[in-house]
């Protein structure tokens, strides 16, 4: 049967389709397209907001109340769509900055997690990444756009980390804007799982707290806003293999650890949420939760890192993965046999579930087990713990 269309012809028609396409997506973008949103029953305006992540943000309130011509204190109407503060661009496959004009990258990728947000929310129908491509832009982060330098640490010296490791250098600002809450886990008097090394107790909540700090220093190298939640005035980073274990750890900023678990956690999970809501009205949108643990099994069973996520929470999940394959690497070029076996893992945990920043909770491994004990006794592997967590959260942001 003959082709009723001739190659050539067939080239001329997709090259015109896709000048017809490339014309129509440019001019959605100069004639600046809005999200719409309808109001439901019980919306005002910062409810509606809200429901997009804007309402913490006086520029996108602002903007909003131009677009619709209304006052901040006007209602609104059940039913009627309204123009939110975010722009709807079309993903050009390239990058976000040349498909919005912007330069900088860090914003950029505040855009970038804004529309994974969206998409995790079920407000935004797919991924701009495929599909429609559809790229959603709010007005603020483009026109009100916060300078992070602004959020990098003014003060470089730090007493909870030891005399000998309290003044930092910050090498640079890859982490800029960026706030972590790291909890280390139990504290107080509550130790954590315990083991026997050289007739000496081991107690989970010393090492974690170890791990956690060099993490935490780690971090505030590259500009961000660290926040440990489990605090220990007297004990810093420690060198040795044996951490003497005490009971004088508080809760940020200086609390006093209740004995029960479910008041213990709340205390935690409330001071997150409070610091968490006092950095959003600054402007801060990224902010993540680091828990460390280390894990109790029978005697013989070895396990490497894993992660816990919140069951659901794609943004966890991600965040989870991206350290899980970070050790994944690490592992590969550092163990002789090159194999790992951490998992990610959603589980339904009140440090997952109850906190606003998004959170991972991480095991580092079996402290009863012989060859586990080895990662958290040495300083060197609590340091290269510390260091291959870094690396996986500046994939992250």
């Amino acid at each position: 049967m003959t082709d009723p269309l001739p190659y050539y012809n067939k080239r001329l028609l997709l090259l015109f389709l896709g000048s017809i396409i490339g014309i129509q997506l440019t001019f959605a973008q100069s004639k600046k397209e809005y999200i719409r949103a309808v109001a439901q029953k019980g919306d005002g305006i910062f409810i509606l907001l809200g429901r997009y992540q804007l309402d913490k943000n006086q520029c996108a309130l602002r903007k909003f109340c131009k677009l619709n011509a209304l006052s901040e204190t006007s209602g609104l109407k059940l039913g009627k769509a309204y123009k939110l503060p975010v722009y709807k661009y079309y993903y050009n496959q390239k990058s976000i900055r040349s498909t919005t004009g912007i330069k900088d990258w860090q914003q950029a990728k505040q855009i970038e997690r804004y529309n994974d947000l969206m998409v995790e929310l079920g407000l935004k129908a797919s991924d701009f990444r495929r599909g429609t491509r559809e790229l959603w832009l709010p007005y603020h982060m483009k026109y009100c756009a916060k300078d992070v330098s602004d959020f990098v640490p003014a003060n470089k010296t730090y007493p909870i980390f030891g005399k000998e490791n309290a003044n930092i250098a910050v090498k640079d600002d890859q982490l800029a804007g960026a706030v972590y809450y790291i909890v280390a886990g139990h504290g107080g008097p509550d130790p954590g799982a315990m083991a026997k090394y050289k007739g000496k107790y081991l107690c989970e909540d010393e090492y974690a707290y170890d791990i956690s700090l060099r993490l935490a220093r780690n971090l505030i190298e590259h500009g961000a806003i660290v926040y440990m939640i489990i605090r220990d005035k007297n004990d810093g980073i420690r060198k040795e293999e044996y951490l003497v274990p005490d009971m004088d750890e508080r809760c940020w900023p200086e609390e006093i650890i209740p004995v029960s678990q479910k008041p213990r956690l709340q205390q935690r999970s409330n001071i997150i949420n409070k610091l968490y809501d006092q950095n959003k009205k600054k402007g801060i949108e990224y902010q993540r939760m680091i828990e460390i643990h280390v894990d109790s099994r029978i005697k013989s069973m070895r396990i490497d890192l894993f992660f816990y996520h919140y069951p659901g929470s794609k943004i966890g999940q991600a965040l989870a993965s991206k350290l899980h394959n970070t050790m994944k690497k690490k592992y590969a070029v550092n163990r002789k046999s090159g194999e790992y076996h951490g998992t990610v893992i959603p589980r339904d945990l009140h440090m997952l579930r109850e906190v606003k920043p998004i959170p991972v909770f991480i095991e580092v491994g079996n402290i009863q087990n012989p060859n586990d004990q080895k990662r958290i006794l040495y300083a060197s592997n609590r340091q290269a713990l510390a260091d291959w967590l870094e690396e996986g959260l500046l994939k992250d942001y």
